[in-house]
């Protein structure tokens, strides 16, 4: 018997999509099949195998190293593997021991832009069938499955925004190699401050209709691409999902994005704030509401005349502003993220809600009986691990609606109102989430603690380097 079969690792849709990818593998003749897992930063790591052998590696789990799940965002292992417990309390990740991948066949296509390949997400085992704890996918799905209980389904929306440029040195001289190494040379493709002109539209066309066709033969539900205020920036939204999609959407949107720029001379960054001159921030807006599982209803509408959420999203709304502080650390995990938030820039600075209002946290978009009500939290940047980012979500939701949080009156003047104010750093986001119990609870002191010493590594590091603002603040006036 396979893995997959020993310990009951697949559902029945995971079975019968199984054997269409079967099926389709061999009629296509792909020679190659990507299997890839998100990490704790949501960036997508894993192994490629022969065509021929794919099927079989699918059932039976593919080996990779543990370490991987050690490492910040220079990929700097920052536990101490090599100690009892590998630094993780866990005999299982001793040694750089493996871990195994096992494709969740839902989630397979073929990609447009590499001939003869196809490409599976994965969720991480270990040997004896158990969820690897630090697996983020495996978090999520647990924390959908206590909103399943709650009798909701969770629905969101992505509005994306990121940079595009053209590639002009890829810095690949063996100087520039290093952890990490120099960043790309690149030029822009529009100087922006023209914020959804048609004229600049037009310019970036060719390389809009490059993302387009193939972001859309990989099967994603792209809805609208529309040209940013930023010089290079756009963004693009997309149809809502439930569950798990919208979270591999976004996965898989900055890994196509990145690839398919890549191979036609541009480099694409999720990069909230890039030091390139006159550039502007990016954020990743996260639209969500709760489909009643009863009646396929969305929970958020309101029924009164009198007020433009129901009860249910008013609570829920509660719950994520009551926890903004800690979900920080999960909506904007890089040190570049925090420099978005700023007043009067279209980012939020502090904890707040608003009707149709774009200085706020949370915009509350709809009207009573209006089937498309939802609650648009604006904190998130789009490097984001999608994983932690929807869990927060619906943790601090769900929190809401357990102890029916009132959110306050809307703020009408965002930059103004008396309110918690948002961390002004990624380390202030840190602390403010070791403290929070309602994580800890829902996704298990171990993995808030592991994920926060990953976070204070980054810090660390950071510090501990002499910026070019400190040489040009100091080195001449003392």
């Amino acid at each position: 018997m396979s893995l997959v079969d020993r310990h009951g690792l697949w559902n029945a849709a995971q079975v019968e999509a199984a054997i269409e990818v079967e099926r389709q593998i061999r009629a296509e003749e792909l020679e190659v099949v990507r299997l890839s897992f998100a990490d704790q930063h949501g960036i997508l790591r894993g192994k490629s195998v022969i065509g021929a052998d794919a099927v079989g590696v699918m059932r039976d789990g593919c080996a990779v190293t543990s370490t991987l799940l050690a490492k910040d965002t220079a990929h700097r292992t920052v536990f101490p593997v090599f100690t009892a417990g590998g630094g993780f309390g866990m005999r299982e990740m001793e040694g750089a021991a493996d871990v195994v991948m096992v494709a969740d066949p839902t989630t397979f296509r073929v990609l447009p832009w590499a001939p003869k390949t196809g490409w599976v997400l994965c969720d991480l085992y270990f040997a004896d069938g158990r969820p690897v704890p630090f697996s983020t996918r495996h978090l999520y799905r647990s924390v959908l499955d206590r909103l399943t209980a709650a009798g909701y389904d969770f629905m969101a929306g992505l509005e994306v925004e990121f940079h595009v440029f053209k590639l002009l040195d890829p810095r690949l001289r063996p100087t520039d190699s290093g952890q990490p190494g120099e960043p790309p040379e690149v030029a822009l493709l529009t100087q922006g401050y023209q914020y959804l002109t048609e004229l600049r539209y037009d310019q970036f066309d060719p390389v809009f209709d490059i993302l387009r066709r193939d972001v859309m033969a990989l099967g994603l539900k792209l809805r609208s691409i529309e040209l940013e205020y930023g010089p290079s920036q756009c963004e693009f939204t997309f149809h809502p999902g439930i569950g798990l999609e919208p979270a591999d959407t976004m996965v898989l949107l900055r890994n196509a994005v990145k690839q398919i720029a890549r191979r036609h001379g541009y480099h694409a960054s999720f990069m909230c704030r890039p030091r390139i001159p006159n550039v502007m921030s990016s954020g990743w807006h996260l639209h969500q509401s709760l489909r009643d599982r009863q009646s396929g209803a969305n929970a958020f509408v309101s029924h009164d005349e009198r007020s433009d959420l129901s009860p249910t999203a008013r609570h829920w709304l509660g719950g994520l502003l009551a926890h903004a502080r800690a979900a920080a650390a999960f909506a904007t995990p890089t040190l570049n993220g925090y420099k978005r938030f700023r007043p009067y820039s279209l980012a939020p600075d502090r904890a707040i809600w608003g009707r149709d209002n774009r200085g706020v946290m949370v915009r509350t978009l709809g009207m009573a009986g209006d089937p498309a009500t939802r609650l648009e939290n604006r904190v998130g940047e789009p490097a984001a691990n999608p994983y932690l980012y929807m869990a927060s979500q619906v943790l601090a939701g769900l929190d809401g609606l357990k102890r029916k949080l009132d959110p306050g009156p809307s703020a009408d003047t965002p930059y103004e109102a008396d309110a918690e104010l948002l961390p002004k750093s990624l380390g202030e986001a840190v602390a403010a989430l070791r403290a929070d119990a309602c994580f800890r609870e829902g996704l298990g002191a171990g993995f808030i603690d592991y994920y926060a010493r990953i976070k204070e590594a980054e810090v660390a590091r950071f510090q501990a380097e002499v910026t070019e603002w400190e040489q040009r603040e100091y080195f001449e006036l003392f």
